[in-house]
């Protein structure tokens, strides 16, 4: 995909459409052939959730079953809530985020008019000084830059917190070559905060052809995202278009249809030759596979999980939206930033919030034993990209 496609055409951004409707989404489990899956309710003010979603955000979060319970419902409640609040908000809108403390949501404003409108949809609200519109400009000026990005800028993003946009630096490199005049050419283009926070460059979690992985390529194997009908969506990175899947048994799934990476990190597979798919989120065995019934998009802050072929269940928080992340091979664009871990082979994979799904596993730093951050690249995007329609529960 070259690099006129993928920022400068259909950029996501802090603002969303307010009252845009959602594509219906689900996980494609399409390997699991014959396992029915099973879900629970969590109570009538919860969306469902399944034991395993529910087990894994207290390993993970530090929470209990109730407070698990509570905190999905929150964020369900935020997220329908959001898209009005910002509605309310009008030009005034900086952007918005779950608040876990307050189980609310916050919407950053730039004046106190807005700020009452926006308390009278039932968020909460917090006045700043930059608007949505100048932190998206300011970010697209530095998405100009994308391809002049030394290593060791590990990328940038809007952080509605912080109401700026962060130029995240590799630990120990912020006076390498290359590195302080990008600085200075991102700090031209409006309000920008600069950290040294990532310990490594960001990299792919494709892995080379070993045991366990959900699906083959004949050069990496990866994780299976979202199911649709007649194939699946995952990481560009693990495939380019034409070149063929092959599932865990080594049977022939299908091939790749599309591929975009980079710029983009998005692509989807055929599915064939006795393989279907299904609507469930795998639990690889360890948790009881959660159904996905749509793709409501959750707010900064809150709650999301990962289900990949390499380390199963994982949960963390979602940091930033719209984030750039510079890998080795050149920057990735319209990227959703989270705690969760992720480790070679979990590539392609699912992020879920409650029954939700958010997005496939592009990459990152760090691992599961010691944690890390890492990025998705988000679903309804590449169902938009390539036309696609979703199995749903």
């Amino acid at each position: 995909m070259s690099r006129s496609t993928s920022p400068t055409s259909g950029r996501r951004s802090t603002r969303r459409a307010a009252g845009a409707g959602l594509s219906a989404l689900l996980l494609a489990a399409g390997l699991a052939a014959g396992s029915a899956a099973t879900a629970t309710t969590a109570t009538a003010a919860s969306p469902s959730a399944s034991a395993g979603l529910v087990q894994a955000m207290q390993q993970d979060l530090g929470l209990t079953e109730d407070q698990a319970l509570t905190r999905l419902a929150q964020e369900a409640a935020a997220t329908d809530l959001e898209p009005l609040a910002e509605q309310a908000a009008g030009d005034a809108f900086a952007g918005s985020w779950f608040d876990a403390d307050s189980g609310a949501l916050t919407v950053a404003v730039t004046g106190p008019e807005a700020a009452a409108d926006v308390e009278a949809t039932g968020a909460e609200a917090e006045v700043v000084t930059h608007s949505a519109t100048l932190l998206d400009t300011t970010k697209a000026e530095i998405d100009d830059l994308g391809e002049d990005a030394p290593a060791g800028v590990a990328g940038w993003g809007v952080d509605v917190r912080d109401n700026s946009v962060v130029v995240h630096l590799v630990e120990g490199m912020e006076d390498a070559p290359g590195v302080q005049e990008f600085v200075a050419r991102a700090e031209a283009a409006g309000p920008v905060s600069v950290v040294a926070d990532a310990p490594e460059q960001p990299g792919t979690f494709a892995a080379g052809t070993v045991g366990g992985d959900r699906y083959w390529t004949n050069t990496a194997g990866c994780s299976i995202g979202f199911s649709v009908h007649g194939g699946f969506v995952t990481a560009g990175h693990c495939g380019s278009v034409g070149q063929a899947v092959r599932g865990w048994d080594n049977t022939h799934i299908g091939h790749f249809q599309g591929s975009s990476f980079p710029g983009d990190d998005l692509g989807w597979v055929n599915v064939g030759s006795g393989w279907w798919t299904v609507p469930v989120v795998i639990g690889w065995g360890a948790i009881p596979d959660q159904l996905v019934r749509g793709s409501a998009e959750a707010p900064i802050g809150s709650s999301i999980c990962r289900s990949g072929a390499t380390t199963g269940w994982h949960c963390g928080t979602v940091l930033s939206k719209n984030d750039t992340v510079n890998y080795d091979v050149g920057p990735v664009y319209q990227m959703t930033g989270t705690t969760v871990c992720a480790e070679p082979g979990d590539s392609g994979g699912a992020y879920l919030t409650g029954d939700q799904a958010q997005g496939v596993t592009s990459g990152g730093y760090g691992n599961c034993r010691d944690g890390g951050r890492t990025w998705f690249q988000p679903v309804n995007e590449i169902l938009d990209r390539y036309g696609l329609t979703l199995h749903t529960a």
